[in-house]
């Protein structure tokens, strides 16, 4: 288990994740199909076999949105987008880019391939339940195909609604990408449809509960919530990297970071530099040259009885490409950098001499300040 979640499975180079969240949807699927949508459909079975028809619906839903969000991965990765994985919780899946649609073209087809894969499962598992033969093959069975085959088309019609960041608000944004020529006004737009979309189905959730739906209108009204948070979210997202484009690390880089000798000791870094500075990570200088790094996991690690004897040199790392970055390349590669390997701060490198140290903080307070001044 990491931040991202519980690691399942790799599929065709994919890592295949489940957020906690995940546990309480499939809880909460199996049994709606146990106690309410099989046994309305299928008379007279046991409560034992329902609850196992439950299970199986449950399971089969699982691996239909792992196979929905699996195209969304592969089409990215064939127009060059860097794919960490698929991770999947309550509301759903989402196939985990490390940066954002270069193109109206490529947001088209990443979006549109994911309604058309539960299509195509949902017309498979259509096909087989109309050949197989009732009478020999037991209900509990063809009850849970039939359902399969159900839901994924209506995945497939709920995520075509123009409401970003659903696929269908996805292929939105792409057309209107492609004819205006600015990703920022058509993400606006989609944005401003996803939020009233959230609004009415908040709506729809409120008239269920006072109909007597309560489970139903809960449900609606937490999907609204979700979808109005995630377009406002991805609006923010394009706004930032719209703010920053074009910018180097040099210009929100510190020139002159706080930095530590190999033969500090540990219990010194900790009461001198760490208590005083309340950085995470530190570059380690010898003779004016860098030789590393030492951050705060790894003193964590040390014993207390051996902070006094041990020193940096013991637990310094050396600054490979994943925490380091040069002065000129792009502000959102260093941002893409940092996501990607769960860390606020990376060392700025220039002819293998230290230049600097650019932090997620420092991005975003200089980002702030120019905002407040209304200049980019």
């Amino acid at each position: 288990m990491d931040g991202k979640g519980i690691k399942l499975f790799r599929l065709f180079g994919f890592s295949v994740r489940i957020d906690l969240s995940w546990l309480i949807l499939g809880f909460l699927v199996t049994w709606t199909l146990a106690a309410g949508y099989f046994p309305s459909q299928y008379k007279e079975l046991s409560r034992g076999a329902y609850w196992m028809m439950g299970v199986l619906g449950a399971l089969g839903l699982f691996f239909s949105i792992v196979f929905h969000e699996f195209w969304h991965s592969f089409v990215a990765r064939k127009r060059g987008i860097q794919m960490r994985g698929i991770t999947l919780f309550i509301f759903g899946g989402i196939a985990e880019m490390d940066e954002e649609p270069p193109d109206a073209k490529t947001e088209f087809l990443m979006a549109v391939v994911g309604p058309l894969s539960s299509v195509v499962i949902g017309l498979i598992f259509l096909g087989i339940y109309a050949g197989l033969n009732k009478e020999s093959v037991p209900v509990l069975l063809t009850g849970v195909i039939r359902y399969l085959g159900m839901i994924n088309l209506i995945l497939a019609a709920f995520n075509l609604v123009p409401a970003f960041p659903l696929d269908g608000g996805r292929i939105l944004r792409a057309a209107l990408w492609a004819w205006k020529k600015d990703v920022r006004n058509a993400t606006r737009i989609a944005y401003q449809i996803g939020n009233g979309f959230g609004w009415i189905l908040i709506f729809l959730g409120i008239l269920n509960i006072i109909s007597g739906h309560f489970l139903l209108g809960i449900w609606w009204i937490l999907i609204g919530f979700f979808l109005r948070s995630a377009s406002q979210m991805s609006y923010r997202q394009v706004l930032l990297r719209k703010s920053l484009e074009g910018e180097k690390v040099r210009d929100f880089m510190k020139k002159e970071p706080v930095t530590v000798t190999p033969d500090t000791s540990i219990d010194e870094l900790i009461h001198h530099v760490i208590y005083k500075y309340h950085y995470k990570m530190y570059p380690v200088m010898e003779d004016g040259h860098l030789i590393g790094m030492v951050q705060l996991q790894q003193i964590k690690d040390i014993p207390e009885g051996e902070r006094r004897s041990k020193t940096v040199r013991a637990i310094t790392r050396k600054c490979t490409e994943e925490c380091t970055v040069e002065p000129d390349e792009d502000v959102m590669h260093a941002l893409s950098k940092m996501q990607k390997n769960k860390t606020g701060r990376l060392v700025v490198i220039e002819n293998e001499k230290l230049e600097g140290i650019i932090s997620l903080k420092d991005i975003m307070n200089l980002l702030s300040t120019r905002i407040d001044l209304n200049t980019k």
